[in-house]
């Protein structure tokens, strides 16, 4: 008797265990935030390679049906040059200097310009720059200080506010690519470098990096399908695959917490309710475009596959690769009753300490739904210890953190089975 009792309790441990099936979900984080994906982005067609990864992993994962949704999308890339040199000091691309997403393609050796934010005068700016040793100048300035002064810098970005070349905007570390809109090119330059990477008394920077822009760049949606006992309404789960792509020819955004986490536990949701067969049908749609606006989720909201108003419940998983025991979640005013349950279970069940219920912003690809009136929730772990590499080169395999995927996918399948 005790031995058959030993063999259920294993059985039932290699059941739980298989359920959230960690290992597989290692495996597809891995996988697309590897060199083969590049970042995910466009300039390689990484995004798109990642959707057709994707295509074939909902498949082995026992799906019903995989489509896609082709979408458009102007995107501003840099997977040419990427080279800055402070008084002929080299930097790092991603590391030591980044560009602003609407950057131009700039090359050449030009003077710098500091801005005195001690005692600052901005028609002495403005007047300076006019100045023959200034010609052609990079403004120097601390990013936060431009906040306060916006309609001056404005016009430093502009083609004909002033005769400046571009702008170098100071940041502290880690130095973060700060988003991949790129919708358009402004007329010039803007880098972000490291504080002490470029100290006051520098004389002059050389610069070249390329850039490429796409006009009507082809993406698509990665939608599976799971069908459950009733038609007439739906579960939908959501994750952005794309991310942030290239800084030049050998520099990267592997994006493993961003978003290969949350791309991956849909695979591995798609797998449990193949096996689980629910009670309504389900869509686990993979939006591209998330780090370019949001534009895969909006045109998706636009075109449904599933008119919208048949979604019983839509939950967004994004960056879950942490470890922070406060889950983070936004939701939709429809959407609150849902977020009411998830709390009774995870004070039931202790998944997470708490949970961060935060004001709703258009932060990830569970918006386009919520402006919509759409019952969701957005899952999201931050401010763990894998936050600081978020939008850097080092949120790659190396610095994966997983301690976070059960306890969400847990909560998630006991959401569905109460809802």
């Amino acid at each position: 008797m005790r031995r058959v009792l030993i063999l259920i309790l294993l059985a039932v441990f290699a059941v739980q265990g298989s359920a959230q099936d960690l290992a597989g979900y290692k495996k597809v984080v891995r996988d697309l935030s590897s060199a083969r994906f590049q970042g995910r982005g466009y300039a390689r067609d990484g995004a798109n390679k990642a959707g057709k990864y994707l295509e074939k992993a909902y498949r082995k994962a026992g799906v019903d049906a995989v489509t896609r949704q082709h979408f458009t999308l102007d995107i501003n890339t840099f997977a040419g040059d990427m080279k800055l040199s402070v008084d002929g000091r080299r930097m790092v691309p991603g590391t030591d200097f980044t560009v602003r997403e609407f950057c131009p393609g700039v090359e050449g050796t030009y003077p710098v310009y500091y801005v005195d934010t001690l005692h600052y005068d901005s028609a002495k700016i403005f007047s300076d720059l006019e100045k023959p040793e200034y010609k052609d100048a990079f403004v120097v300035c601390d990013f936060w200080f431009t906040y306060k002064h916006r309609e001056d810098f404005q016009k430093l970005q502009s083609a004909d506010g002033a005769p400046n070349k571009g702008l170098i905007l100071t940041w502290d570390e880690p130095l973060k690519f700060y988003k991949a809109y790129g919708e358009k090119v402004n007329p010039k330059p803007v880098i972000w470098v490291l504080s002490k990477q470029i100290p006051r008394g520098s004389r002059s920077v050389t610069v070249d990096i390329d850039n490429k822009f796409y006009k009507s760049y082809q993406c698509f949606n990665v939608i599976a399908s799971v069908e459950g006992a009733s038609h007439d309404s739906c579960y939908v789960f959501t994750a952005h695959y794309d991310h942030l792509g290239n800084l030049g020819r050998r520099v990267f955004y592997a994006g493993a917490n961003d978003n290969a986490s949350g791309t991956a536990a849909l695979v591995t949701l798609a797998a449990y309710f193949a096996e689980h067969r629910p009670k309504y049908d389900m869509l686990f749609i993979a939006f591209s475009g998330e780090d370019a606006n949001l534009r895969g989720s909006e045109y998706y909201a636009q075109h449904p596959v599933f008119p919208l108003e048949m979604i019983r419940y839509l939950i967004n998983v994004d960056m879950i690769g942490d470890n922070n025991p406060v889950l983070y979640c936004e939701t939709s005013d429809q959407g609150q009753r849902g977020f009411e349950l998830i709390e009774r279970i995870n004070a039931e069940k202790g998944y997470f300490k708490s949970l961060n219920h935060g004001a709703l912003a258009a932060n990830s690809d569970h918006y386009p739904f919520a402006k919509r009136g759409i019952p969701c929730i957005f899952l999201e772990d931050e401010e763990g210890s894998a936050f600081p590499y978020y939008h850097t080169p080092l949120d790659n395999w190396r610095n994966a953190v997983f301690d976070s995927y059960e306890p969400v996918f847990k909560l998630i399948v006991d959401f569905i089975e109460q809802y």
